[in-house]
């Protein structure tokens, strides 16, 4: 298993940067987050949903390589069943300098992100992670039928007048794609946060 440099840790958590892009999105949507590089893919997997904004309704998986990770089941259909995420440290997986990852989420609308995992250093002493750094785009509302099905009703509510923008808007709400709910964003990641610095702790 790797070790963080002894520097790190004396000073604080080792952490990295962490960029998440939306494939196939103009503008780009994307996010920028500063994560503990000892957590699990799973929880990379909760952090990427909570700074999306995604709902955890659907199936995902981390793609690195030839190597798939997630959460096995006994109705896997893939020949090469998906290594644990739960049991695979992030740091285990990092390259030197820069590390990129695909993660894909809803197989059926098929949101696919590009994760970028770079700039390792040490964090923050007393500092409990991750915390956001920036980010532009709203992620689009969940099962609304993938990139296609997102720009498709993006087109019909700039149209008022098109057949459809009664229902598209009923199913879009008050949704604005210019619009990043940073304040919801941090909350999220503060749960994250806070369960591991909680995990961290010894019982007694």
């Amino acid at each position: 298993m790797t070790k963080a440099p002894q520097a790190a840790t004396a000073a604080g958590p080792e952490i990295a940067t962490l960029r998440i892009e939306l494939y196939d999105t103009e503008p780009l949507i994307w996010r920028e987050i500063a994560i503990p590089v000892s957590i699990t893919l799973k929880t990379l997997h909760d952090i990427v949903q909570a700074a999306m904004g995604w709902t955890d309704s659907h199936l995902w998986t981390f793609t690195l390589g030839k190597a798939e990770y997630g959460l096995p089941s006994r109705d896997d259909w893939r020949d090469q069943p998906l290594i644990n995420a739960k049991k695979t440290i992030l740091q285990d997986i990092l390259k030197p300098r820069k590390t990129k990852i695909d993660y894909l989420y809803d197989f059926g609308d098929s949101w696919e992100h590009a994760l970028t995992i770079s700039s390792r250093r040490a964090g923050e002493v007393g500092q409990s992670y991750p915390i956001y750094a920036g980010g532009e785009g709203n992620a689009p509302p969940e099962d609304c039928g993938g990139i296609p099905g997102f720009y498709d009703a993006l087109y019909i509510l700039a149209n008022p007048e098109h057949p459809e923008f009664g229902e598209t808007k009923a199913w879009f709400g008050e949704y604005d794609p210019a619009v990043v709910d940073e304040q919801a964003i941090v909350a999220r990641l503060s749960k994250i946060a806070k369960r591991l610095q909680k995990a961290k702790k010894p019982e007694g």
